[in-house]
């Protein structure tokens, strides 16, 4: 029987279900994570601001954000940052640091596996 998802967005159930499909063929539970996280209510999960990136994670690393990021602080390291959703001033403060942001399904593709992806909430 088919798993009910209760989310009104599309854009987030085709994500959930892609997260859960990648962390069953590749053997990646942090795309099982990611889509746990994600099915949370909105008011579980607290937006992830570009500061608290500056802090929880060194230079050169793959960070994935299960929700949205914000602009509030600043970043010195470039990192590359997996979003479901991401502010547009988050966007130009990582971009500015040297880093990318990819959204979900563009880190899927470019890491299946999951390997040397860190989830930051």
């Amino acid at each position: 029987m088919a798993r009910s998802l209760g989310k009104q967005n599309p854009e987030l159930t085709h994500a959930l279900l892609e997260l859960r499909r990648a962390a069953r063929a590749n053997d990646a539970p942090i795309w099982s994570a990611v889509a746990d996280r994600l099915e949370r209510s909105r008011h579980q999960v607290a937006p992830v601001n570009v500061g608290h990136l500056a802090r929880a994670a060194g230079g050169n690393e793959t960070i994935v954000v299960p929700g949205k990021l914000l602009s509030s602080g600043s970043l010195s390291r470039p990192l590359t940052v997996g979003v479901f959703d991401c502010s547009e001033t988050a966007r130009a403060k990582v971009h500015a640091a040297g880093g990318k942001v990819l959204t979900i399904h563009e880190m899927l593709k470019w890491r299946p596996d999951g390997a040397g992806v860190r989830i930051v909430s």
